[in-house]
């Protein structure tokens, strides 16, 4: 099958730190090459994959000082990514609305990874495009009254080999805390809640520009470099390391997180997780078995006196049975065929994935 993947420019495909889109565009297209897909990744000229690569930039759109419109580039990528259409046999966009005025100018079918939330802006778009094929990352970030043509819900997944499962944490014994340093990730909470129980706490995470008086005034503050650390940006060894040596894992959100990559990569390491109870969380998390659904900061406080009777296997075992980058592919593989036999069928082209397979040496 000829499938164009779509990732936004801003960061690279994988990312080098921060990036759960990227992390996943990445993971997906490069499994569709291994099981023999002819796939073309639209994204920033820096990105590493087996696909073939074709961009509008050199590099992620946030490393480039002289780049001021976003907007433009990212115009310039569905153009000639539309003006392709026909040598794919789908385009999936991971790029929310931006594709969505294009689909209907050409036959070849797009469907739409739903990453993000729905605002009050974007929602007019998503409106006026509600029949086209929609997945959402989970059930919670599905918004009814929309009426947006959902096919599927496909869960994140990851590459559970590359994350080195801890069987006991570090000692001296610590939370964690990975994400963007922003309002809605609940790092001030994080930071509540270590105070409050007495657990030093280390943070990783990047401060988007938007975050930076956030961070100056309600972050920096409190971080002494003893009980409370931040660490700057961490790679995916240092992700790997700083989550699989703690205890826990904080995940205090204060919006509806669509799915919250962070979560699976902690229980890959073995760690529990202890987060508020809000969009994916309880999708993701085994209340009691993995982690803690807690529905405010002292619920969370009181979850960490129990939180070291979690067997750290059953944190693995279950995004192995859950999250894995098989279970993402093979996922994204039904919607394909499903869409492309919506499709076509009505015009007697439709082929299935093992037709195609045929066309391969």
């Amino acid at each position: 099958m000829r499938i164009a993947q779509v990732a936004p420019l801003w960061e690279r495909v994988p990312p080098p730190a921060y990036g759960g889109i990227e992390l996943v565009v990445s993971l997906l297209t490069d499994e569709l090459v291994r099981r023999g897909h002819e796939v073309t990744l639209f994204a920033s000229g820096d990105s590493i994959t087996l696909a073939k690569l074709e961009s509008v930039h050199p590099r992620a759109l946030r490393l480039d000082p002289a780049v001021k419109e976003c907007g433009i580039y990212e115009m310039l990528q569905m153009s000639r990514v539309y003006e392709q259409a026909d040598k794919f046999d789908i385009i999936h966009s991971h790029m929310g609305c931006a594709a969505l005025p294009y689909t209907n100018l050409v036959k070849t079918p797009t469907i739409h990874t739903l990453h993000g939330i729905f605002t009050p802006d974007n929602e007019k778009m998503f409106t006026y495009a509600r029949r086209q094929p929609f997945v959402s990352i989970s059930d919670s970030q599905r918004e009814p009254r929309l009426g947006l043509n959902c096919v599927a819900t496909v869960y994140n997944g990851i590459d559970v080999d590359s994350h080195k499962f801890h069987p006991q944490p570090q000692d001296p014994p610590y939370l964690a805390f990975l994400g963007r340093i922003s309002p809605e990730k609940g790092t001030h909470l994080a930071i509540e809640i270590a105070q409050r129980s007495g657990w030093t706490l280390k943070m990783a995470g990047k401060v988007d520009v938007v975050d930076r008086e956030y961070f100056e005034r309600d972050i920096k503050p409190h971080v002494d470099g003893k009980q409370i650390q931040y660490l700057g940006e961490a790679n995916h060894l240092q992700k790997n390391a700083l989550l699989g040596g703690a205890v826990a894992t904080l995940f205090p959100i204060t919006w509806r997180e669509p799915f919250g990559l962070v979560m699976v990569e902690s229980m890959a390491a073995g760690t529990p997780v202890v987060a508020i109870n809000m969009g994916s969380a309880s999708e993701v998390i085994a209340h009691g078995k993995t982690g803690f659904l807690c529905h405010d900061i002292d619920e969370c406080v009181a979850a960490l006196d129990q939180v070291e009777q979690i067997e750290r296997r059953a944190c693995r075992d279950h995004v192995l049975k859950h999250f894995s980058v098989k279970q993402m592919v093979d996922g994204y593989e039904s919607i394909y065929q499903q869409v492309m036999a919506e499709r076509f069928a009505q015009n007697g082209h439709f082929r299935s994935l093992a037709s195609f397979a045929g066309d391969r040496p």
